[in-house]
């Protein structure tokens, strides 16, 4: 298969960027996105041209760093699931395929596709954690959790991190990914302890980030590659008011 590429090329965050027009030949359909992104870098390579810089790890739809915006929707067309479990083949024979990095405020470009989703971990540090003492491992009959409340907190830890959901919003909004963190430890008795303090000081931080916020457009949970489901944002909402509430009674 061939394929024609427009990719959008950037030095770093300070200089101004374009798309490139390149060309992907003899791309076996059952390559991966990112494969073919290899082959491309290899011939620049042989070229003596700069490679195109894109962030990738696992390559199974785990780890969340590739990040890419394939013919504008985030991820690709092949949903659910990341860049990386996007193959060729979902692709017509001699298209035109345009690659951008996520398009967010709070993401700012690195270089050409890489971007920096370090907005995303000062979230999680905000709050997205439990007080435990360190040790050997608890029995783990020593807390009983309801089987439907571990299976709510099961599927909002399934989030991988990617920013697929703030990339697709209109608002560039995070609602998707605090809400899932935040829901997953809410679910929890080992998040009872910090549930309050947890949920406001995440919260404020995604504001100070930069982020937007949600007006129920749906198009994170269209592309998230682990199918979070927007309900958690309800679940959000509902514990953010909780907390404040409480709060100024306390106050």
């Amino acid at each position: 298969m061939n394929f024609k590429l427009k990719v959008w090329r950037q030095q770093d965050r300070q200089s101004p960027g374009k798309l490139i027009a390149y060309e992907a030949r003899d791309i076996s359909p059952n390559a991966s996105f990112l494969e073919m992104l290899d082959v491309v870098n290899e011939q620049l390579t042989l070229r003596g041209e700069s490679p195109i810089a894109f962030d990738s790890d696992c390559r199974e739809g785990i780890c969340g760093t590739c990040s890419l915006t394939v013919n504008g929707e985030a991820h690709g067309k092949d949903h659910p699931g990341a860049v990386c479990e996007l193959y060729m083949r979902k692709f017509r024979d001699g298209e035109t395929i345009t690659i951008e990095p996520f398009r967010v405020g709070s993401f700012p470009i690195v270089k050409d596709l890489v971007v920096d989703r370090s907005a995303l971990d000062r979230i999680v540090q905000a709050g997205g954690f439990i007080s435990a003492r360190a040790g050997s491992a608890p029995e783990a009959n020593s807390i009983l959790v309801p089987k439907h409340e571990s299976d709510i907190a099961m599927e909002a830890a399934a989030c991988i991190g990617c920013g697929a959901c703030a990339a697709a919003c209109p608002n560039a909004s995070a609602m998707l990914f605090t809400s899932a963190k935040v829901s997953h430890l809410a679910h929890l008795p080992q998040g009872n302890p910090e549930r309050e303090s947890r949920v406001i000081k995440m919260v404020e931080r995604m504001d100070a980030e930069g982020f937007g916020n949600c007006t129920n457009t749906y198009e994170c949970e269209a592309v998230c590659p682990a199918e979070i489901s927007a309900s958690f944002i309800a679940k959000l909402n509902r514990e953010y008011a909780r907390a404040k509430f409480r709060r100024s009674v306390e106050e």
